[in-house]
């Protein structure tokens, strides 16, 4: 039997999931409503999270941050069995992973953090991505139990918190990247061009195959030999900035990014490759 703990949006792909694939499924919800929902595809509600771990093979978690785990874990261990294991998908701090991973040990658990990049539909028919770190055996006892969940598990070693590291700077790219494209939004409005032609554009010319590429620019720090100089770019920045700013239309991105372009170029790195305003970060 398995427990899961914390069915909004994503729990609840993944129970579903579950129990098409055979197995009971205890679920437990801050929001009762959420998980007596569930009951109707086979799961079973319960009202208190210990009783809903009572007797699990292993506990599975999706909830909101670092604090409501510490509060629902410490809640549930009422009803662990001894050597229970708990897997944590939340995205949370690299430090609260590291603490409940040797918190648990000592309590007699494994614990292991395994994030997702992964939506519901993702977690209903099993793709998207699952990050893990951590102990080996840990992790090799989990592993057959989440290989079966996700598209495909990436274990970035045996550094506990290193997954829950990698989750937050995958978030933080999605996050920057959305922000770009509200930006990119923005300025065609700006312009007084439809948001089709954005669409239009993007199916032809997809500048997500340039990152590979600009990353090991970045990586290699080989800034001498420009692709698009610095200069070049802070340039096109001023151009958007003032078409914005013609039409009265807010940007979030490009003035921050044209305000580091600038510290780069007072610098002395203006005719450097673009890319050098990440070399600090290397």
């Amino acid at each position: 039997m398995v427990a899961y703990l914390g069915t909004g949006l994503l729990g609840s792909g993944f129970v579903k999931a579950l129990l098409r694939n055979g197995h009971k499924v205890n679920v437990w919800n801050r929001t009762a409503a959420k998980a007596q929902a569930l009951e109707m595809d086979g799961a079973i509600a319960f009202a208190d999270a210990a009783d809903a771990v009572r007797g699990a093979e292993r506990i599975h978690l999706t909830l909101k941050d670092d604090a409501s785990v510490d509060e629902v874990l410490n809640a549930a261990s009422a009803g662990f069995d001894a050597g229970t294991i708990i897997i944590d998908h939340t995205t949370t701090s690299v430090d609260g992973a590291r603490k409940r991973t040797a918190y648990w040990k000592e309590q007699g658990h494994i614990y292991v953090h395994a994030p997702v990049f992964m939506g519901p539909v993702n977690a209903l028919d099993a793709s998207g991505y699952m990050l893990v770190s951590g102990d080996i055996a840990d992790v090799a006892t989990i592993m057959p139990f989440i290989s079966t969940m996700t598209g495909k598990v990436i274990n970035f070693g045996t550094e506990v918190g290193r997954a829950a590291g990698m989750k937050l700077a995958g978030n933080h790219f999605l996050i920057g990247f959305t922000a770009a494209i509200s930006d990119t939004l923005a300025l065609t409005k700006a312009m007084g061009m439809p948001a089709d032609d954005v669409t239009a554009l993007f199916n032809e010319w997809n500048p997500g195959s340039m990152l590979p590429g600009r990353l090991k620019r970045i990586r290699t720090g080989d800034f001498g030999n420009p692709s698009w100089e610095l200069n070049m770019a802070r340039k096109d920045a001023g151009l958007m900035l003032a078409e914005a700013k013609k039409a009265g239309v807010p940007l979030v991105v490009v003035p921050a990014v044209a305000a580091e372009m600038d510290r780069w170029i007072d610098a002395g790195h203006g005719s450097d490759d673009w890319t050098v305003i990440a070399k600090n970060n290397l």
